[in-house]
């Protein structure tokens, strides 16, 4: 978009950028004297994961050089979460972001958006180094989607709100 900073740097600027995000983040726990188990979630929670969308804007800006991209420069440090607290951080963390950005904000839009998700981390194997079984992360999945459809979902108006709206004396 218009106002968006990365518009108006290099690809790879904006993936060490949005990298050092992390780096900065253990920092601050470390300097705020936070628990090792929370400074640990805080380095994994991106594992080894490629910025998809700055490696893409950089293979574009290419064009037939796409060669001189790699694909490594485009991905967080890691390492990938080690426990099941982590991993869970990591899917809430890319799940918040595809339903923020996503314009299918029904309860389908969310339930394909969460499985798209999950199943991108377990393909890029960002998952390998926690125990996270499979059912855990059915549930896990589940729970994201229960939690976002309650976002969309409109609540309606209590009778004692209607009854004071129409009120004369209100």
């Amino acid at each position: 978009g218009k106002n968006n900073y990365h518009s108006k740097i290099a690809p790879n600027l904006s993936s060490m950028i949005v990298i050092s995000h992390v780096k900065d983040g253990v920092e601050l726990a470390q300097r705020n004297r936070l628990p090792q188990v929370v400074i640990d979630i805080i380095r994994e929670h991106h594992g080894t994961g490629l910025i998809a969308y700055f490696y893409r804007e950089a293979l574009k800006e290419r064009g037939k050089e796409k060669e001189s991209i790699h694909e490594e420069n485009f991905r967080y440090p890691g390492p990938k979460p080690r426990t099941k607290e982590s991993a869970i951080v990591m899917l809430a963390d890319s799940v918040e972001a595809a339903f923020r950005f996503s314009p299918q904000k029904t309860l389908k839009g969310i339930q394909l958006q969460v499985k798209k998700v999950v199943n991108n981390k377990l393909k890029d194997n960002q998952l390998d180094e926690c125990d996270l079984t499979l059912g855990e992360i059915a549930r896990i999945s589940d729970a994201f989607v229960r939690i976002l459809a309650g976002v969309i979902h409109t609540r309606g108006r209590y009778p004692e709100e209607m009854l004071k709206s129409q009120s004369v004396v209100g």
